[in-house]
């Protein structure tokens, strides 16, 4: 996996978790939810770019 795309889906669930944490600070479902879809879309993307190094052989 490059380090820059490493970096963004990094950058990417970070962004989740705070949003998901302001979600319920403020009591605001649909942020906490985006939150949560944030971060399944980095981890989601994450395992692809694994599983394009594994068949690449890296």
């Amino acid at each position: 996996m490059s380090t820059s795309k490493k970096a963004k889906n990094s950058v990417d669930k970070l962004a989740g978790r705070v949003k998901e944490n302001l979600g319920e600070i403020t009591g605001n479902d649909r942020l906490r939810n985006q939150g949560k879809v944030d971060q399944v879309k980095a981890r989601v993307k994450q395992s692809g770019e694994r599983l394009k190094d594994a068949v690449r052989g890296r």
